[in-house]
């Protein structure tokens, strides 16, 4: 198991200090104070020294302790900032440009301690790309925003984004503009019908990437209950996956979650055989966290790769 950390040095995000269970995060030219429940430390800053610094905070409203309403609350402006601003990530030779706004989930359009998948899915579609000599064809499920999808773009690949809600697309789309790209497909669907429909068509990616959400919801109202679903949903991807030239990414927020756990769903739904690791295929699994200033580990979510 490895712990894989957002790079240092990436100009537009910092993790400037965490606990209490909140984080004191810079993005770009703005300063946030936002929820975070795995902060169970003390601050290293004093709280006064987080309210001169921060441009707005965001207190949880009426949704906490709610199926699928935890995150729901209110942004209090303590400066003066805009409603939406850019930012860019770099790293060698990936570069897109994503839009941040203020939601009423906490949320602002990206997930900084993601950035080590966003490299891995860049580097591995450019590999792929000079094994086969053809783009690869990678499939971004519950895609949010679309930075994965921006990353095997940026590697020349021919990029499906998926999302069962329209503004989030909408919102994915203006970050491809906004990166100076183009051609993504947009799909918005329910994640397990897209695939089931995939897999009757023979339809084949040498990319998927996977970051569903504890509970949600399709277009046309599916329910989505992450326990209930997931290895059978693992299963149905399975079948869509290049058996060569190929990697999976599979991202889990959901807490009570364990790496080890997602390593075994992966391992059991895609018919992978321990003695066959390391040759026909890799996988790596652990956590993504951030750190602050002070060096305080935030573990956020835990995740598996496989490559073939």
């Amino acid at each position: 198991m490895i712990l894989l950390e957002s790079p240092k040095g990436w100009k537009d995000y910092e993790l400037l200090d965490s606990g209490d269970f909140e984080k004191l995060e810079r993005f770009g030219g703005y300063i946030l104070i936002r929820p975070e429940p795995k902060a169970l430390w003390k601050k290293s800053m004093p709280e006064s020294e987080w309210m001169k610094l921060a441009h707005t905070k965001f207190t949880t409203g009426a949704g906490f302790g709610k199926a699928g309403k935890e995150d729901s609350g209110t942004w209090h402006r303590l400066k003066k900032m805009d409603d939406q601003w850019p930012v860019e990530y770099r790293k060698g030779s990936l570069k897109f440009n994503m839009r941040m706004g203020l939601t009423s989930f906490k949320h602002v359009g990206i997930f900084p301690e993601q950035a080590p998948n966003w490299d891995f899915i860049y580097n591995e579609s450019k590999k792929i790309a000079e094994n086969t000599g053809k783009a690869p064809k990678v499939l971004n499920l519950f895609a949010y925003t679309g930075a994965a999808s921006l990353a095997a773009r940026a590697a020349g690949a021919e990029v499906t984004h998926l999302d069962s809600v329209r503004q989030v697309v909408t919102w994915a789309r203006t970050n491809m503009e906004m990166s100076r790209m183009d051609n993504i497909r947009w799909v918005i669907e329910d994640a397990l019908k897209f695939v089931q429909r995939e897999a009757r068509r023979g339809n084949i990616y040498q990319g998927i990437i996977m970051d569903p959400p504890a509970y949600g919801h399709g277009p046309d109202g599916e329910k989505w209950k992450l326990d209930e679903l997931l290895f059978a949903f693992l299963t149905e991807v399975s079948t869509i996956v290049d058996k060569r030239n190929s990697f999976v990414v599979l991202n889990l927020y959901s807490n009570g979650y364990s790496a080890v756990l997602a390593e075994t769903l992966i391992n059991t739904s895609f018919g992978l055989r321990s003695e066959d690791k390391g040759k026909s295929y890799h996988m790596t699994f652990g956590e993504l966290m951030l750190k602050d200033k002070f060096e305080k580990a935030l573990p956020l979510s835990v995740f598996v790769r496989l490559s073939r």
